[in-house]
């Protein structure tokens, strides 16, 4: 069996502020190829810097929810906010530092045609700026 790749960039809509649940429209736009690998490697890499991508919980939104208001106590926000970089409005550097703190990667075992996740598991997309525009998450897909 030769090792073999595939690559697709998936666009995300524009979402408000928060974290979303992307799996489903992950799985769909990538299916096709995901199907031909048994064992491999799914890399998923937002391109930027104001968003993050992690893995949590899939079942219930309050998580989601939850994180948000995490996220927002530890950065602050506002005109008291200690922050030099303003030019793209007071959520920019804040949605910086979030980005940093879930990062912009994910990697993920592909068994059978299948990405192997945990049952509750699901990928986010967490959207840190206040007037998002669509964003775009390359995927490449590696395995036998």
């Amino acid at each position: 069996m030769a090792a073999k790749w595939a690559q697709k960039t998936v666009v995300i809509p524009a979402q408000r502020r928060g974290c979303h649940l992307i799996t489903p429209k992950i799985l769909r736009e990538i299916e096709g190829d995901l199907s031909g690998f048994k064992c491999g490697l799914a890399h998923l890499f937002l391109q930027h810097t104001s968003a993050s991508l992690t893995i949590n919980e899939n079942y219930d939104s309050d998580v989601q929810a939850d994180t948000e208001t995490f996220l927002n106590r530890i950065v602050p926000e506002g005109r008291s906010a200690p922050w030099k970089h303003t030019l793209e409005g007071p959520d920019d550097m804040p949605a910086h530092i979030k980005s940093s703190m879930f990062g912009c990667a994910l990697t993920i075992p592909i068994t059978d045609g299948h990405l192997n996740m945990g049952t509750w598991q699901g990928i986010w997309l967490c959207e840190h700026r206040d007037n998002a525009s669509s964003r775009k998450i390359v995927i490449t897909l590696n395995g036998v």
